[in-house]
């Protein structure tokens, strides 16, 4: 029910009709109209009493969890309170013009978070969004955190000011036309001197990024399809993971890489470059490496392999490794690649994401674990292409069990006592190897396993049973 309507009725005594609620300081009721969530639903409450209509305007939060874009403007334009310390926004459809018209008024008054997700037309291609225009992002100088989420609506950047207090910024489905550079120059220490956490996803147009900054903490970049130079120069920068990006995944030598971050402690790498094109400065404080393989037989994949199996080398001391293995849907004939990893025994955390496509993954699951005897977690994620994983088949002739040796060759994880499975869909491959798994673990004391949602209750039950009745007693197992 509207908590307006709920306050309508508890403002009204039993007897009498003193309305209680208007009685308590604007303090007050401006919190408990706070707590409504919505903006639109607080404006409601109006119809309680005179003095109800001018609370709203004073709201230090504004919430729409959907709008026609077009009221955004007027709702701002009413709104009286000095500081605002949160707007957010989901509208359908919006266009850059309308956007662009109250978005500065939104900067004057901001001085907390600002969320905005456009949502588009799912018959509207990307490249009907190119041609809608430019949403003219305004100077948020005292805002501390921007998400935008816009739907591939080009975003024009302001050329000029100072987001003093800018914190976190998100940028996720935008259009950048012939504006490269000025990315990289607006996250500049100059422009952005308290920027901590930096995410671009989805992000058109964007060719060349190049950045500068002395107080970035945390970076994500990913699907920056059309990426060819990247320059991260951030002495004080922790964590950082670039995945799927570059132009050109058959000509990675089109791209360049370079990075310096003395200070990293984790590194997620997954892309396809050409490893002579990539400089990665030392890294003497790195803990974590992510990176990905791919069981294919391809030359500029295999010689990404190879990268990958050389940055194992070089970071031998890292407690966490994060590794992802992709087979291909089509017969798997790339090259045996686990000879050339290297022994880590300082891992102690493994994040180990199999996309399986159908096949078995057992072989190199086994030698991945074989090289990192003192892990003492596990995480296991069966990641998946398509819904319909579960019913494909290797075709004849398929590798991607060779060699067999892991179903029978014993294995000491002699440290290994906690593991977590997430999606689990119950296939023959992944329930052989998990099965193999209590043999390998004479120390575990718990299991979660989290399956698939699109399996049935029965059949994570049955599961369940069926692998206690391989485990030890003193082994708990719970199922999410």
């Amino acid at each position: 029910m509207d908590l307006s309507v709920e306050l309508l009725k508890l403002s009204v005594a039993d007897g009498g009709g003193e309305d209680r609620l208007s009685a308590l300081p604007d303090d007050l009721l401006i919190h408990i109209l706070v707590l409504v969530k919505d903006a639109a639903a607080a404006a409601r409450t109006s119809i309680l009493a005179s003095r109800w209509r001018r609370l709203w305007p004073l709201l230090p939060e504004l919430r729409f969890g959907s709008i026609e874009h077009h009221l955004l403007g007027a709702v701002l334009a009413a709104h009286e309170a000095p500081d605002l310390s949160l707007i957010l926004a989901h509208t359908k459809d919006a266009s850059p013009e309308s956007l662009s018209a109250w978005l500065p008024i939104a900067a004057r008054s901001l001085s907390g978070a600002i969320q905005l997700k456009v949502v588009r037309l799912e018959s509207e291609t990307e490249a009907e969004a190119v041609d809608n225009g430019d949403i003219d992002l305004p100077c948020f100088k005292k805002a501390t955190t921007i998400m935008l989420e816009l739907g591939f609506l080009g975003l024009a950047l302001p050329p000029s000011g100072v987001f003093a207090q800018l914190g976190d910024l998100k940028l996720v489905d935008i259009q950048l036309h012939g504006q490269s550079s000025g990315l990289g120059d607006l996250l500049s220490s100059q422009r952005c001197p308290s920027l901590r956490f930096l995410l671009v996803s989805d992000a058109r147009g964007l060719d060349s990024f190049n950045i500068q900054s002395d107080s970035l903490l945390h970076m994500k970049l990913s699907y920056l399809h059309h990426l060819q130079q990247l320059t991260v120069m951030a002495p004080a920068l922790k964590k950082l993971k670039v995945s799927r990006c570059f132009a050109d995944p058959l000509n990675p030598d089109l791209s360049v890489a370079n990075i310096s971050t003395p200070q990293l402690t984790s590194l997620g790498w997954r892309n396809i470059i050409e490893p002579s094109s990539t400089q990665l400065d030392k890294m003497m404080h790195l803990e974590k490496l992510g990176i990905e393989l791919f069981i294919v037989e391809a030359e500029e994949v295999f010689e990404h392999n190879q990268y990958c199996m050389t940055l194992l080398w070089r970071f031998q001391r890292i407690h966490t490794l994060d590794l992802l293995i992709y087979y291909p849907p089509a017969i798997c004939t790339g090259p045996y690649l686990m000879e050339h990893m290297p022994r880590l025994p300082d891992i102690t955390s493994l994040e180990l994401c199999v996309v399986a496509n159908g096949h078995s993954f057992g072989a190199n699951a086994f030698d991945v674990l074989r090289r990192c005897p003192g892990v003492k977690k596990l995480d296991l994620d069966f990641l998946s292409e398509s819904e319909l994983e579960e019913q494909t088949m290797c075709p004849s002739g398929c590798i991607c069990d060779q060699p067999q040796n892991w179903r029978t060759e014993e294995l000491a994880l002699n440290c290994l006592e906690e593991i977590e499975i997430h999606d689990m869909r119950g296939t023959e491959h992944e329930f052989a190897f998990v099965q193999r798994i209590f043999y390998w673990t004479p120390v575990l004391k718990r299991m979660q396993i989290i399956f698939h949602e699109s399996g049935t209750e029965s059949k994570a039950k049955e599961l369940s049973q069926l692998l206690l009745s391989y485990a030890d007693m003193k082994i708990s197992i719970s199922v999410a």
